[in-house]
């Protein structure tokens, strides 16, 4: 079982990648293999309709990736009541050869109050593409005082949760991609 994490947000001290970060590690725990890929290190363009974008290799890098995983993490800071304009260019990179029949995992980092905007939107993103999109799904509100200095989570109720996200994205892809 191969899993692929995005987070979509560039900050350097982006504390969607720390959730992926953990998401990730524990999703690999429970024997899945995990390859995280940060949008920080690849180059590419907004996306403008197009299928191809041969000035930009890593469009490629990122559809094959997705192509060759059975689900995935996502991870979107919550802008404006919505996710990142970072997550949802990716996406659009991507079609359904990338994203039908995957199973997504869904996780929100939000500065205020934890609430579920970016992560309803991002359940239409994926139901649009027929991807499968766990009942599970943590949003981290308050993230600047969510993470210790190591990037570890300081609510241990948090920290079973994102277990449970694990333990819910490794079963699901199993059955429904029939591992």
């Amino acid at each position: 079982m191969k899993i692929i994490g995005i987070a979509g947000s560039l900050r350097g001290d982006s504390h969607s990648q720390q959730a992926l970060e953990l998401a990730a590690r524990r999703v690999a725990a429970l024997g899945a293999q995990v390859e995280v890929l940060d949008l920080r290190s690849l180059t590419l363009p907004f996306c403008n309709g197009d299928d191809n974008y041969p000035d930009y290799p890593d469009v490629e890098r990122l559809r094959q990736a997705f192509r060759e995983a059975d689900g995935a993490i996502l991870v979107t800071p919550e802008y404006h009541g919505s996710m990142s304009g970072v997550l949802k260019n990716t996406l659009d990179l991507m079609g359904f050869d990338e994203l039908s029949g995957k199973v997504m995992g869904l996780i929100s980092v939000l500065g205020g109050q934890s609430n579920s905007n970016a992560l309803n939107d991002l359940r239409v993103v994926m139901r649009w593409v027929h991807a499968w999109v766990i009942p599970e799904q943590v949003a981290i509100g308050q993230a600047w005082k969510a993470f210790n200095a190591e990037g570890k989570l300081l609510d241990d109720k948090l920290g079973e949760r994102l277990d449970r996200f694990a333990e819910s994205l490794v079963a699901a892809t199993g059955k429904i991609r029939d591992i």
